[in-house]
């Protein structure tokens, strides 16, 4: 009785499977600054219980070039980093991408990745 009640919720169980969100902490819209480079935030969450946390490798990739995150002092998975934009133009596509481990049954941890969508920050002239 109790394995039939398993095998009927466990399509359920397989959909929940594991979360992960992004949450962007910098606005989409910055005023233009001398040194052409803009600060962005981003909040990393899994419930993957297999992710090694202590693997993360946080980037924020501008036109397919990936520049390193650093963690947040004192903020548990928080990253800043840069995002550079060239004189003169007013719009930069970006997202963010985290590679870590996770733990696998009978093997060595193996690699993945975790993508955010894609955002676009904008460049205001003050």
């Amino acid at each position: 009785m109790i394995l039939k009640r398993f095998i009927l919720l466990l399509p359920a169980l397989l959909l929940v499977g594991c979360s992960t969100t992004f949450t962007r902490l910098t606005p989409l819209e910055q005023p233009r600054n001398a040194n052409n480079l803009y600060p962005v935030e981003v909040q990393f969450n899994s419930t993957q219980q297999s992710l090694r946390w202590d693997s993360l490798k946080p980037y924020v990739l501008v036109n397919g070039e990936p520049y390193s995150l650093r963690p947040v002092d004192m903020v548990q998975n928080r990253w800043e980093g840069f995002v550079p934009v060239s004189p003169g133009v007013n719009t930069v596509g970006f997202r963010f991408k985290f590679d870590y481990l996770y733990n696998n049954f009978n093997s060595q941890p193996q690699p993945d990745s975790a993508w955010s969508p894609m955002y676009q920050l904008k460049i205001v002239d003050q």
